[in-house]
């Protein structure tokens, strides 16, 4: 409680005020502002080029904004690399693809963890007493991940063998191993069937369900992206052009003129 006897209002997960990209003469962004709060699963949708993962990219510390602000519970991230950006409880996943084909299911797993390793480079050297019960909690964290995800069969398995909406699934594990306040998860729909595209929406709403985590989308697919933000905002050549409710957004002239390019279609 203030001196005033009111509550100190709780800092949004993400705010983001000004928020301008340019390259060269081309401006992918232009003043972009949204206020994201803790549990909300919100959407950001747009054409094709609209700037859409721009603007995570921005966000997860890709890009370094032009102008603008960006604020992690109320703490400033712009101009932070991305491991930095992390480190503030920012996890992502991409359109395309990124695991490490190479390593186990298991390993993409472990090693999204480093963060919480608890140990330095002496200690990994040496291997002794904190290492070993570091890395044996590491694992137990993983395995334990894999299980809740049904995805402890293909522990030992490379992600490169796996079919596209498991590797899709293993994403965005590893993301939510870094133990996340914010996730943003870029086109998760991208590439799936209409059968996989209905298993996405259960696993987003089990894990907004489960995880104690701010969930921010961008999706093509909109019947998903309907069934599962409260809230929606859509940009198109950078400029933001609406925000609201799916319904509001459903209907609304400027996003159909858009996407169809002719608001009377």
């Amino acid at each position: 409680m203030t001196e005033t006897g009111l509550e100190t209002q709780k800092a949004p997960v993400l705010e983001i005020r000004g928020l301008t990209q340019r390259f060269g003469g081309l401006t992918a962004v232009n003043n972009f502002n949204v206020e994201l709060h803790a549990g909300e699963l919100n959407g950001l949708i747009g054409p094709n080029g609209a700037g859409k993962t721009t603007v995570f990219n921005l966000v997860s510390g890709f890009y370094q904004p032009t102008e603008g602000q960006i604020f992690i519970d109320g703490q400033p991230t712009a101009g932070l690399k991305p491991h930095k950006v992390t480190s503030f409880g920012v996890a992502r996943t991409f359109q395309n693809i990124r695991l490490w084909n190479d390593m186990s299911v298991l390993d993409n797993i472990r090693v999204a963890q480093h963060y919480w390793l608890g140990y330095g480079f002496f200690h990994s050297v040496l291997r002794g007493k904190r290492f070993k019960q570091r890395e044996a909690q590491i694992a137990q964290e993983s395995a334990a991940l894999l299980d809740v995800f049904d995805l402890k069969r293909y522990a030992d398995e490379y992600p490169k063998n796996l079919p596209y909406g498991t590797q899709r699934k293993l994403e965005i594990a590893r993301a939510l191993s870094t133990h996340p306040k914010l996730l943003l998860l870029d086109e998760p729909a991208a590439g799936l069937n209409s059968g996989d595209a209905k298993e996405l929406i259960r696993l987003v709403r089990w894990i907004h369900s489960t995880f104690d985590v701010t969930i921010w989308m961008i999706e093509h697919h909109m019947d998903v992206m309907m069934e599962l933000a409260t809230q929606i905002k859509v940009i198109d050549f950078g400029e933001t052009i609406a925000a609201g409710t799916p319904e509001h957004i459903r209907n609304h002239p400027a996003v159909i003129t858009a996407y169809l390019g002719d608001e009377n279609i």
